[in-house]
């Protein structure tokens, strides 16, 4: 049985993981016969968000490992205990988490930087050769781990694109229901909802994304 690693950023869309995208590629991994395993960096979030408003919360401080934990439904581990050995492949969802938690992009832009017990953790798979589905904004980090010319997607926001060319990848333009493949690096990505405007549309990207990366194991 093939086993996956994924990789979460705490727990909602504005401040966290988004809760579509990691629900539906847990759902195609076990659909496929797959088993996998939660992953969460154990740091601060940059900041908390009222989902129901859209403001930030001042008062209130949360923990990306202890948010995650909601999705994984407490079956999760920190980032520092991966054993690559024991994994054949990595998704990533997105949400603001990603963009705010795994890395600074949604402060930074294109001179982001990836949390260093995060970049530890994916640096494990790309050295190991081993598949990695992104998600969402999760592919803006792509080009920080596999070099100039790594092909990806984020779908088609110009700014965006612009960023993940900056940083040196190659960037595809792409709709919702497609995936761009990058078999060189075994690197698969898809715009999710940063197109989407239903669960439904999500759900084609992202099946289509963890089936590739499972063949690709």
């Amino acid at each position: 049985m093939k086993k996956v690693a994924v990789l979460l950023s705490g727990s909602g869309v504005f401040d966290g993981t988004e809760l579509h995208e990691s629900v539906l590629a847990l759902l195609e991994i076990a659909r496929a016969g797959a088993c996998y395993q939660c992953f969460a960096p154990d740091i601060a979030q940059l900041h908390v968000v009222n989902h129901l408003t859209g403001e930030v919360d001042e008062s209130d401080s949360r923990n990306v490992l202890v948010e995650s934990a909601r999705i994984a439904r407490g079956d999760i581990m920190a980032v520092t205990g991966l054993d690559i050995n024991e994994f054949d492949a990595l998704i990533i969802p997105g949400g603001f988490g990603a963009a705010k938690n795994l890395c600074n992009f949604a402060v930074a832009g294109a001179e982001h930087v990836v949390d260093s017990s995060v970049k530890q953790f994916i640096g494990q798979f790309a050295q190991a050769k081993k598949p990695v589905g992104f998600i969402c904004i999760s592919p803006i980090m792509i080009p920080q781990f596999y070099g100039a010319g790594v092909k990806g997607t984020i779908g088609s926001d110009s700014n965006t694109a612009a960023a993940f060319e900056q940083q040196g990848g190659c960037h595809q333009v792409a709709a919702v229901s497609d995936i761009v493949i990058d078999e060189a690096n075994k690197v698969v990505s898809t715009p999710a909802y940063m197109l989407a405007d239903n669960i439904l549309d999500a759900h084609k990207g992202i099946a289509k994304l963890v089936n590739s990366v499972l063949n690709m194991a």
